[in-house]
């Protein structure tokens, strides 16, 4: 009579799980110094850096990011999603001309500590699935705020949600050159770009507003550093 034996599950080995574990470690690691890097100088930091930072190797990096897009995703997401609360935020605001310029405010506050989310709104360049997402998510919400406030008959009724690039470009210029002398200069600044976008003091605009496609265009030119 034979008798059927039926094999016992085995445990992994414990050189298995050591591996499991550290590509986890290596990933974080990775994750954590991408965004350390990317806040202070920007999604261009070379991903050789960003190893050399996280104490991997460059082909452990590719393995777990094998495109820069993909660590962009996974390290601008937590400030994407701010973001985009503050533009939620702004539109549950009762005064539309406040919603509106808050939203632009603190928008700027986040893109002022942190230039990869900066290189990233302000662009089509970066990002993969993640952050077109993220992108699709926020325009509507821009354009109802600039609908909003020209429904009020605060804002000028020639601006265009495409002109938000043209606040953000004109202040993040102002945070880059006197952020370590005047952090607040910025405020100033934006001040008076503010009440010239009122439609009290509106007056015919030199020239029409920028396209989507010719936005991405100047939105993917490299900017100088100073």
């Amino acid at each position: 009579m034979f008798r059927f034996c039926y094999p016992r599950p085995v445990a992994a080995p414990s050189a298995a799980l050591s591996a499991r574990s550290d590509a986890k470690r290596n990933r974080e690691r990775i994750v954590s110094s991408a965004r350390e890097l990317f806040a202070r100088a920007g999604v261009h930091v070379p991903m050789r850096e960003i190893a050399r930072h996280a104490g991997v190797g460059v082909g452990t990096l590719y393995r777990h990011f094998p495109a820069r897009g993909d660590l962009i995703d996974a390290v601008l997401a937590e400030s994407f999603e701010e973001l985009v609360a503050l533009a939620e935020s702004a539109l549950a605001e009762p005064d539309a001309w406040r919603g509106f310029t808050r939203f632009v405010e603190e928008a700027l506050v986040l893109h002022g500590g942190n230039r990869g989310l900066k290189d990233v709104v302000e662009t089509n360049e970066h990002g993969r699935t993640r952050a077109q997402a993220m992108r699709r998510r926020l325009r509507p919400l821009v354009a109802n705020l600039v609908a909003r406030a020209q429904e009020h008959g605060e804002l000028r009724s020639d601006f265009t949600p495409q002109d938000i690039a043209l606040l953000f470009w004109g202040s993040d210029r102002v945070i880059e050159l006197a952020g370590d002398v005047a952090p607040e200069l910025w405020r100033r600044q934006l001040a008076f770009v503010m009440d010239g976008l009122r439609s009290a003091n509106a007056t015919p605009l030199p020239a029409p507003p920028l396209t989507d496609a010719q936005l991405r265009r100047v939105g993917a030119k490299p900017r100088s550093s100073t």
